[in-house]
């Protein structure tokens, strides 16, 4: 059995659907909210809230596979589901992370990416970890200046970063749940290519079938907007990220996905027009 946490979310969603494409065996889907949940057929669907392990529990009965996106709950929450899964007798753990690990090591979130990674690899389970760069569904943050013809307003708007497509994290994630190769490994994931906001907005113009403008704005007035919905120091972080602070392993391509899944990561314009309804 394998157990996809966050099964409602961007990775998570796709993840459960590869896994029931590719028949990968029995699949359990653990959402907050199991009565409004949609999956694709045979997924069993199980309510459960990372932020309380005990919740969790009774979804790892009879799991030896887990995928899990850490820091979704309280301080001390991801080692007590860690320690369940342990418990229940979860035998290997594909962990989510950041690239900027890697990186950008000071920072503040990347520095609890790390300590995840230490937490699961300190755990006795086999383990493998995903690094992914930005995601493309962070394009989402414009959704709604988008859909009012607001212009989207970004600092560092031809800075460009190999940004990925959430299904291409999924499909790595679904290679390493079900091939012991990829246990013990970790792999650092992008796009296949560079991808500045000005371009993503140009592709996401496309799909819409009208223009959307960019508005270059400075980093202190960026930081004031972000800060609002996402706090002072994770705002500083993305801005550092997406363009303050980059650094050439940050804007590095790599061809992970393809050597993991056999085909090649998908273009930002792609996650555009399969998401263009949601700024429309």
């Amino acid at each position: 059995m394998i157990l996809v946490t966050g099964a409602t979310g961007t990775i998570g969603r796709a993840l459960v659907e590869e896994l029931r494409s590719h028949g990968a065996g029995p699949v359990r889907a653990l959402t907050r909210d199991a009565a409004r949940a949609s999956f694709p057929e045979g997924v069993e669907t199980v309510r459960g809230d990372l932020a309380d392990a005990g919740s969790v529990k009774p979804a790892l009965e009879g799991v030896r596979s887990l995928f899990f996106i850490p820091g979704l709950g309280e301080p001390g929450s991801d080692a007590e589901v860690l320690g369940a899964a342990r418990e229940a007798g979860v035998e290997h753990v594909v962990l989510v992370s950041s690239i900027t690990v890697r990186t950008h090591p000071h920072l503040g979130p990347a520095a609890r990416h790390a300590a995840g990674e230490q937490l699961l690899q300190d755990s006795g389970m086999a383990w493998t970890v995903l690094r992914p760069t930005q995601f493309a569904s962070n394009a989402l943050w414009w959704a709604a200046s988008i859909r009012e013809r607001n212009p989207v307003r970004v600092a560092y708007p031809d800075v460009g970063l190999p940004t990925i497509h959430p299904a291409d994290i999924a499909s790595v994630a679904r290679a390493a749940l079900t091939d012991t190769r990829h246990r013990g490994r970790t792999y650092a994931l992008t796009g296949p290519e560079r991808v500045t906001a000005r371009q993503q907005v140009a592709a996401l113009s496309a799909a819409l079938g009208r223009e959307v403008a960019v508005a270059g704005i400075g980093r202190e007035e960026a930081q004031r907007e972000m800060a609002a919905y996402l706090g002072d120091e994770v705002a500083d972080a993305v801005l550092d990220v997406t363009g303050g602070d980059v650094n050439e392993e940050l804007l590095r391509v790599r061809d992970t996905v393809a050597q993991v899944t056999g085909s090649p990561a998908r273009p930002f314009h792609r996650w555009a027009a399969e998401n263009a309804a949601a700024f429309r």
